[in-house]
């Protein structure tokens, strides 16, 4: 296979390169499977989900012939660093999870196998926006979906209800909301903006159309500061200026007391917030509701991603057919959704899991909406599409120290934005990628 320049995304020239390309360098059609009929064929799995070891015991049970094991690994930027030296050395294992922003860093990197042929008829048990962050140049597929985190609005039932507040089905109402709370009850706020975590705020501007990453050919573009990106700027930048809404970080003591106190009214997260409200607001069980994320267009439905990974097979595997089948099997079969729910807790992006097993009840923390997971695999399907790019991390962390700097000084957000833009591009150019002016 000729050498993938890091200069683009290897699934990006997909279309040109076609399965004739990738399959010189021991794609799954290329007989490298022949040990699978042959004899027991033993894969490795690095995985961080927890419980993942008991959710592959079922498959060894059933498919003695294919033997996977897990290895435990660390999550995020270390892991990707982890397996790209481990495919330069030609020594990473069969499969990986990886989550859904670090493959084009993983495929640039020549790290990931297209597995394309081996997962055909799959794609419809995923919602299309789950689905799209998997595959590049509309071809070629570089991992399965495993789990997702759909962004939803949630809020204090009780207290909403105390100070005559309605749901927000649009963002100019949830605005107007905020204004409202601090009228009310000036000690209050109806949430907070949070510049620790770039994953909420991706998954905003995803809602809102962004398309940070874009590629043609060899040539990437860097649109973060495009206009639908601005436009969330702009909106929270503004309710930050004017003290409409806190501007504290998450997942501190103090904004943990703000929710089990009632100081914070609502809060903008996905799908796996009941876990994270159980532990810093133990106070108020029962007391939350869950609607779907306000709207930039009153009547529309989409939403963004916050969280979610996938299961990719890599480019060493010596046997990619049978990593597929597992790959295929751990995502779409209903026994190992039901245990990846049950023994891993994750929301699974197979549609048809999102309200069967474990997850056909509401979670206990909403006891008081039975109606949650229903309502929450209606909002999953609306996830708008991602645009991903090889230096997510670079960008990721330029937006913790600007927006950080600009939330703390109430200054608005336009100039952190650009700052981000700017940091993007250029860590780009200095890996060697063509990006377009």
């Amino acid at each position: 296979m000729p050498h993938i320049t890091r200069r683009s995304l290897a699934a990006a020239t997909a279309v040109l390169l076609g399965a004739t390309a990738l399959s010189a360098c021991g794609s799954s059609d290329s007989g490298d499977d022949a040990g699978a009929g042959s004899g027991p064929v033993s894969l490795t799995y690095w995985a961080w989900a927890p419980g993942m070891d008991k959710v592959v015991a079922l498959w060894n049970a059933e498919h003695p012939d294919i033997k996977v094991t897990v290895q435990k690994q660390a999550s995020g930027d270390d892991l990707v660093t982890k397996i790209i030296t481990a495919a330069k050395a030609h020594k990473a294992p069969d499969l990986v999870q990886a989550e859904y922003q670090a493959l084009p860093t993983l495929v640039s990197n020549d790290a990931l196998a297209d597995i394309a042929p081996d997962v055909a008829g799959v794609k419809d048990k995923f919602a299309p926006g789950i689905w799209q962050q998997t595959t590049f140049g509309g071809e070629a597929v570089y991992a399965l979906p495993q789990d997702s985190g759909p962004l939803m609005f949630f809020y204090r039932e009780d207290l909403f209800k105390q100070y005559g507040l309605s749901v927000p089905t649009t963002w100019e109402e949830f605005a107007a909301t905020a204004r409202d709370v601090r009228k009310k009850a000036p000690g209050k706020a109806l949430t907070t903006f949070s510049a620790n975590d770039s994953g909420l705020f991706a998954g905003l501007a995803q809602q809102a159309g962004a398309k940070w990453w874009t590629f043609e050919g060899d040539t990437w573009k860097v649109g973060i500061d495009d206009a639908a990106t601005k436009k969330v700027t702009d909106f929270w930048g503004g309710l930050v200026a004017e003290g409409a809404i806190d501007n504290q970080p998450m997942y501190t003591p103090a904004w943990n007391k703000a929710l089990n106190t009632g100081e914070q009214l609502a809060w903008v997260s996905a799908v796996w917030a009941p876990g994270t409200l159980t532990t810093a607001a133990p106070d108020t069980k029962g007391k939350w509701a869950m609607a779907p994320l306000p709207q930039w267009t009153a009547g529309g439905t989409a939403t963004g991603s916050w969280g979610g990974s996938s299961t990719a097979v890599t480019t060493d595997s010596k046997h990619k057919t049978a990593a597929a089948q597992f790959a295929t099997w751990l995502n779409t079969d209903p026994v190992a959704l039901a245990a990846l729910v049950k023994e891993s807790g994750i929301y699974p992006a197979a549609t048809a899991a999102q309200t069967s097993g474990a997850l056909a009840k509401a979670p206990d923390y909403f006891a008081n909406q039975p109606d949650f997971y229903t309502r929450a695999a209606e909002i999953a399907k609306t996830t708008a599409p991602a645009a991903w790019g090889p230096n997510v991390n670079v960008a990721y962390t330029a937006f913790k120290d600007e927006f950080g700097k600009a939330a703390k000084a109430k200054s608005g957000f336009g100039t952190a934005l650009s700052a981000v833009q700017s940091t993007t591009v250029a860590d780009l150019e200095k890996q060697g990628f063509e990006v377009a002016k």
